[in-house]
């Protein structure tokens, strides 16, 4: 008989062991999932690649297809005449389309997806080719408190040249964009962005310089669970001889789900290429005459 209540104390003291092992060992799993979802990449800080006239960073999941309809009216200088520039000449228009080929390309920390595209511009006909290549991705846990993105491109201006070209080949007709754009997403309703840029072109007039650098800035606030107010500025940095470009300014409204943005607003730029727009530009943003009209549409597919 004590043989056995040895026994039937041993198998208890066996089974409470095994149940303080089991919970400690589900603890454990909590604890890691907890971390393992906290170390996860933040959702992007934008609805989509175009903040108004500039990048936000955002680089689709592997095997995403986008594609942007991007439009600029006319200048609202002749008022209630053409409507506000809706019904003026001068408006812009810009096809585009990228994919990411990439989820992570990169070591460690540094590196996520790759995307590249094409797009094509009315005025000038611009015909662009793009990168964008998300190096950091902010983290739930505040690990890495932002996102960087790079964003390139090559463009060429393919319309009939009205003056003989200087070298009297294609090169004089290239330009080329580098952007490092810097966001991060402070809450669910609340996004920022600064993104430094240089823009070269081949060939300009001698009253300026190759090479130009900017900065631009940028911000969302949404206020409702699918619209946006949406905001962004570009100060040109470089100086030129004289024709120095304005600043931009723009400000509008966002819709967005899960596949699509859809954006209108007020800005000064019309080029939509963006070196052409920072290292050009004579649209004054105010008095708001210098404005125009202006919606982005982005649509993606996966696949």
């Amino acid at each position: 008989m004590r043989d056995f209540k040895k026994f039937k104390y041993a198998i208890l003291l066996v089974i409470a062991i095994c149940t303080s092992m089991v919970s400690l060992a589900q603890e454990a799993k909590e604890i890691n999932d907890e971390t393992e979802d906290r170390n996860k990449p933040e959702r992007a800080a934008f609805e989509s690649a175009y903040l108004i006239d500039d990048m936000t960073g955002v680089v689709p999941s592997k095997g995403t297809f986008e594609f942007v309809f991007q439009h600029r009216f006319g200048p609202m200088s002749n008022g209630i005449k053409d409507l506000y520039g809706l019904y003026a000449s001068g408006s812009n228009i810009r096809l585009g389309f990228s994919y990411t080929l990439f989820d992570k390309v990169g070591f460690g920390t540094f590196g996520g997806p790759l995307a590249i595209g094409f797009g094509t511009t009315k005025n000038s006909m611009i015909q662009d080719f793009n990168v964008r290549y998300s190096l950091l991705q902010q983290t739930k846990s505040g690990n890495i408190p932002l996102n960087l993105t790079y964003y390139g491109n090559m463009a060429m201006e393919t319309a009939q040249a009205t003056e003989d070209l200087p070298n009297g080949n294609g090169s004089d007709r290239l330009s080329y964009f580098h952007q490092l754009i810097i966001t991060r997403r402070f809450s669910s309703k609340f996004s920022v962005l600064i993104a430094p840029s240089l823009s070269h072109y081949n060939v300009v007039s001698a009253n300026m310089e190759n090479d130009f650098i900017a900065v631009g800035i940028g911000a969302r606030y949404k206020f409702s669970p699918q619209s946006a107010i949406i905001i962004n500025y570009t100060q040109p940095i470089t100086e030129q001889v004289s024709g120095n470009p304005y600043y931009n300014f723009g400000f509008g409204i966002e819709v967005g789900t899960s596949s699509h943005a859809f954006q209108v607003f007020f800005s000064a730029y019309d080029a939509i290429v963006p070196q052409k727009n920072i290292v050009f530009n004579q649209n004054e943003p105010f008095p708001m005459k210098g404005l125009r009209i202006g919606f982005n549409i982005t649509r993606l597919w996966n696949f």
